[in-house]
């Protein structure tokens, strides 16, 4: 009945290095700060510096959307922003699609 079980059953299993727990701490950690400095911290410094330019609207800049319309802010409200983007027209976004601030007379360089 011996052919049944493999001779390399009956041997003894090698002892795991006694650092291997130390080296999956250490990889785990290097994983979360990898994380942290490539994804999490880059994306919340985006999120920033947009909820700063959407406080700091004012009448009268000139800002492109994230659709690519471009034009001059005439109105705001709390949660909304007309712009002019030609003589006579005039369009609502919320303002939290406003994407860019553009420098005074980037509009009439068009």
């Amino acid at each position: 009945m011996s052919f049944l079980i493999s001779p390399a059953l009956a041997a003894d299993a090698p002892a795991a290095a006694p650092d291997a727990g130390m080296f999956n701490i250490i990889f785990l950690v290097g994983f979360g700060l990898i994380f942290y400095f490539f994804m999490w911290r880059p994306q919340a410094k985006r999120a920033k510096e947009h909820k700063n330019l959407i406080a700091g609207l004012a009448k009268g800049d000139e800002v492109i959307t994230a659709g690519g319309i471009i034009g001059k802010v005439t109105r705001l409200t709390d949660d909304y922003v007309v712009l002019e983007v030609s003589e006579g027209t005039e369009l609502k976004f919320q303002k939290a699609h406003v994407a860019a601030e553009l420098p005074k007379g980037t509009i009439k360089g068009i």
